[in-house]
């Protein structure tokens, strides 16, 4: 961020003069909600009407764990901040971006007075026009479904260790800046502007750190599996890399370190499977079966079916019946 905006961040909150006072040695809690339980109050935080507010991170006091009815947006501006999801510590450094879904248990260990934090807290109908901007093939984009559906079995937080990119460093201090002078259509001005933050994140997609569900990589081979799965006819190891934007190099080495088997074997796999459910189930001609399952050679359909299963076709399917 530039230098004067760190400037301004960097100025001592009067919240934060209470906890330097001695005043209060505990968070102040009614500023994040009516309730005695440690949960924080999209009411007390986000203006009426609207979708999404900023705020800076309280310095020098450990915020104890608690959760929120909210979808929480942390991007450290400078400095690190440590957080602790369900028992993992993580430390984010300046750039990175942490995306917590609601309910999720987090405490926050005290930072320093050059630590700087922004908490964006936003209402699931702002990420509408941002949603709307992503393919649907990513682990952005099945993250905010699941927020937006109520999924409990969704991803609980994604980390996206970014460091310092300029891009996403401008579009993040647009946001702020909007939203702290309030200037007129900001909110649509920012779902726009976080969609363009979603673009930039998953060009870098390969940065997704922490995923209390799955890391990144079972996230990978969850879609390839996914994608063979309905696609087995005419699957394509370049179209499933351009829809992750992914390199084809990055994918197919990835593919066969988690999986033990290239793209190729895992799809061959599949192809068998369902030829020989045809073979034991219906009538098919054998030529159809074969082409209904992506082959149009038969004779290489034949000679790696018998090498799979040591019978032909005709044979596995007289043995099943």
């Amino acid at each position: 961020m530039r230098e004067e905006v760190i400037k301004e961040l960097e100025l001592i909150t009067d919240e934060e003069k209470r906890v330097l006072s001695g005043e209060k040695q505990k968070v102040v809690w009614d500023i994040y909600s009516s309730e005695d339980k440690f949960e924080v109050d999209a009411k007390r935080l986000i203006r009426q009407g609207e979708y999404l507010s900023v705020r800076k991170h309280c310095r020098f006091i450990d915020f104890p764990e608690h959760g929120h009815n909210y979808i929480e947006i942390l991007y450290v501006c400078q400095g690190t901040i440590a957080n602790w999801i369900e028992g993992e510590r993580i430390v984010m450094e300046a750039g990175d971006i942490l995306f917590l879904n609601k309910e999720v248990k987090h405490s926050i260990e005290e930072a320093g007075i050059h630590d700087i934090g922004l908490n964006f807290m936003a209402l699931p109908e702002f990420f509408d026009i941002p949603l709307g901007m992503l393919n649907k093939d990513n682990i952005l984009a099945e993250f905010l479904v699941s927020v937006l559906r109520n999924n409990d079995t969704g991803s609980k937080y994604l980390y996206f260790k970014l460091g310092h990119e300029p891009v996403v460093d401008n579009l993040m201090e647009n946001i702020a800046l909007n939203l702290f002078t309030n200037e007129k259509n900001h909110e649509m001005i920012n779902q726009y502007t976080m969609g363009l933050v979603f673009l930039q994140i998953i060009n870098r997609i390969e940065t997704a750190q922490k995923n209390t569900q799955m890391n990144y990589h079972d996230i990978l081979i969850e879609t390839t599996m996914r994608y063979i799965d309905q696609h087995y006819r005419d699957a394509n190891l370049t179209d499933l890399a351009e829809d992750l934007n992914q390199s084809l190099s990055v994918l197919s080495r990835t593919i066969k370190q988690e999986t033990g088997h290239t793209f190729k074997e895992l799809l061959q796999e599949k192809r068998f499977e369902k030829a020989s459910m045809f073979l034991s189930e219906t009538d098919l001609p054998i030529a159809d079966i074969m082409v209904a399952c992506g082959y149009e050679n038969s004779s290489y359909f034949y000679r790696k079916f018998k090498e799979k299963y040591q019978i032909s076709p005709k044979e596995y399917r007289m043995q099943s019946k």
